[in-house]
């Protein structure tokens, strides 16, 4: 495992209210983050991980957005978005594998419409949960690339 950066923010999403809610720790198991929305929903887009770099790419073009507002679980200030499926990550004790790109959803055309375009690349990476655990603010995040 290679250590590349570190978690800036965690953030879940309660049913009924589409604020993402700032958390210090996260708990995951092998459904997703527990206590958020979409947890046990779909285990292959069961975490969002976004790189603080896609908050640069919208500021740079003049998007003023606060972070959590592309949908993400885990802020990190390493960019992942070339990393592969299979590939994995270690954050806190949890264990995740990359299982696709984001894709572009309208949410983010009601943030902004200029969002989908401009981020088709960059908004985040969905990953499983290999291992179960804890991610803290601050954790540091490790890549193992298959």
């Amino acid at each position: 495992m290679q250590n590349v950066g570190q978690v800036l923010e965690l953030y879940t999403t309660v049913k009924g209210d589409p604020t993402r809610i700032p958390q210090e720790i996260l708990t995951l198991d092998t459904l997703g983050v527990v206590g958020d929305k979409f947890h046990g929903k779909d285990l292959e887009r069961s975490v969002l991980i976004a790189s603080n770099e896609s908050y640069e790419i919208a500021h740079n073009n003049a998007i003023d957005i606060g972070n959590g507002l592309l949908g993400e679980n885990i802020l990190i200030d390493f960019n992942p978005y070339h990393l592969l499926p299979g590939d994995t990550f270690k954050i806190g004790s949890v264990t995740l594998e990359i299982t696709q790109n984001c894709t572009l959803c309208k949410g983010l055309t009601s943030v902004n419409t200029k969002l989908p375009k401009l981020l088709k690349n960059d908004r985040g990476i969905f990953a499983k949960v290999l291992h179960s655990g804890n991610i803290k603010t601050g954790d540091t995040v490790s890549i193992n690339i298959n």
